[in-house]
């Protein structure tokens, strides 16, 4: 899944579908009609603006810690897939937190990741696997 509909966009970034739909009117995201005529944005599209919004103080107000980790599971969206021969490091933006896993190459190629798809991290001690949800598409 690597493009969204601004609501669900606006649930990624933490923000209204209004602030989502004048984001594209102003230009600061590129909003465009999907084939069912809805207005959609590539995930692409968000990962800059979710690693700024991330970095700003009222967004990790906004997600607390300790409320957003409560079953130790992530879901946002992939910003960085860098591979090289055995493994691949993966980023994930879920809100205020990234998220960063290392994984098999193997895996992160059966996954097919990518920047701006949608995926959810689940965290156990210091290992972190990258999973995509349920119907997702690759």
């Amino acid at each position: 899944m690597t493009e969204f509909r601004v609501s669900e966009a606006a649930a990624l970034l933490g923000v209204s579908d209004d602030t989502v739909r004048r984001w594209g009117e102003h230009g600061r995201l590129a909003l465009r009609r999907g084939a069912n005529g809805m207005q959609v944005v590539d995930g692409g599209e968000l990962v800059p603006l979710m690693a700024e919004l991330a970095s700003g103080g009222a967004l990790a107000e906004a997600f607390p810690l300790a409320r957003a980790s409560a079953r130790n599971r992530f879901v946002g969206l992939v910003t960085r897939v860098q591979r090289d021969g055995v493994m691949a490091q993966v980023d994930l933006q879920a809100g205020p937190f990234r998220i960063v896993s290392l994984m098999s190459r193997e895996a992160a190629d059966e996954l097919g990741l990518q920047p701006g798809m949608l995926a959810a991290a689940s965290a156990k001690a210091t290992n972190v696997t990258i999973e995509l949800p349920a119907g997702a598409d690759r």
